[in-house]
């Protein structure tokens, strides 16, 4: 028995709403005002108003979800906005089988994307959110995309008021959007990130879902900080803890992970003191996101026997061709002082025309210096911005196969 019934997405789960949504799953926004007159004269306006909206959002969502479920789901503008993409929730949710709760209570569970996770992987599942149309469309989520009879209970309340006494792990997303966008200081999130802290700790086991750019001397010694990229972007950190027990535990307090999705690789910290800088070798590495935001190029630079070509910029460079997960290799042919014109003759003469601009430590934008360079021909290469022991610099190359 639930919390919640349905009385914002009744509409739409009407036989004649579901009509309407399964007719707008291809239209063409750019026609809604001429789709939206003629659909009116053949249904109510404020549903055709409610279900041109949810085809919008499902379009969005596909993103996030995949075609198959993000079609069947019921979306707010906020929730698709901060909802976990699949392949993380599904991630954290083989975390959490990891270590073993019974049961998981999804505090700020939004529009279900991490309770549709922990469903599937067959966890008892509390979700609550304090906005009841969210907390709506998160057991119609649930109860529609997971297979079978999902256990599964939706509460509509304030998080900070809810009893956790029953419950074996929290999962814990904060609201990081105000009405002027993204908040920065964790202590503005919705809850703040020192009562989610208190309330794992308080439970025993649990995650907390943060921003990837929290600063590290935030993270409490008695968690374990993980960044986690998908395709190579940088989605979010997680902060992860479990009382100590008897046997070896998954959350090892106080270790800073990069986990990169979707091959699942993830590196730990080692206690490494920062990489030295050296001359550039044949081969440079650029370190994926989520190892950076987790400061672990010097783990990374150590598997490569490597080193960084300057103390404040993380490309680590090598002589020898290494294989690793956690960086793209580039094989480095020239490297130059920073200067257009001589850059411009360079691709000219090889007569690239298809060029990769990259920076880190530069201020000059990659679109400038590709209208700058005009590059034309029908070779390919990159050039990397950077500075290379204090100097400003323009190394070239190419990615290696």
């Amino acid at each position: 028995m639930n919390d919640v019934s349905f009385p914002h997405l009744g509409a739409l789960l009407s036989d004649e709403g579901q009509a309407l949504l399964a007719a707008l799953r291809d239209y063409d926004p750019a026609k809604e005002l001429a789709l939206a007159t003629r659909l009116r004269r053949e249904h109510p306006a404020e549903l055709v108003s409610a279900a041109l909206a949810q085809a919008r959002l499902r379009q969005r969502a596909v993103a996030k979800f995949g075609a198959e479920d993000a079609y069947r789901m019921y979306f707010t503008p906020n929730g698709i906005e901060q909802a976990t993409r699949t392949s993380v929730a599904e991630y954290r949710a083989m975390r959490f089988r990891d270590i073993g709760p019974a049961d998981v209570t999804d505090l700020c569970c939004g529009i279900g994307g991490d309770a549709i996770a922990l469903a599937r992987a067959g966890f008892v599942v509390q979700a609550v959110d304090r906005d009841p149309v969210t907390a709506e469309a998160a057991l119609v989520n649930v109860l529609t995309v997971v297979e079978g009879t999902p256990q599964m209970r939706v509460t509509c309340a304030d998080v900070m008021d809810y009893d956790l006494t029953a419950t074996d792990a929290l999962f814990i997303d904060p609201a990081r959007r105000g009405g002027r966008g993204r908040i920065f200081d964790p202590e503005a999130y919705s809850p703040p990130l020192s009562w989610a802290i208190d309330a794992v700790r308080r439970v025993g086991t649990g995650a907390i879902k943060i921003a990837p750019g929290i600063p590290h001397e935030l993270v409490p010694d008695d968690f374990e900080a993980e960044w986690i990229s998908d395709g190579g972007d940088v989605k979010e950190a997680v902060l992860w803890h479990e009382d100590p027990g008897p046997g070896a535990s998954p959350v090892v307090p106080g270790a800073r992970r990069a986990t990169l999705l979707p091959s699942g690789a993830t590196v730990t910290s080692r206690g490494l003191p920062n990489p030295a800088v050296r001359k550039l070798g044949r081969f440079l590495y650029e370190p994926d996101g989520a190892v950076i935001r987790a400061h672990l190029v010097a783990e990374v630079a150590e598997d490569l026997d490597g080193g960084l070509i300057d103390g404040t910029i993380a490309y680590i460079t090598a002589d020898e061709l290494r294989p690793t997960p956690y960086a793209t290799a580039y094989e480095i042919t020239d490297e130059l002082p920073f200067n257009l014109k001589r850059l411009k003759a360079l691709l000219r003469e090889r007569e690239v025309g298809n060029l990769t601009v990259k920076k880190r430590g530069s201020a000059v934008e990659p679109e400038e210096v590709r209208r700058k360079v005009k590059p034309k021909g029908p070779n390919a290469a990159t050039v990397f911005l950077t500075r290379a022991a204090g100097a400003p610099t323009m190394l070239i190359g190419g990615p290696v196969a």
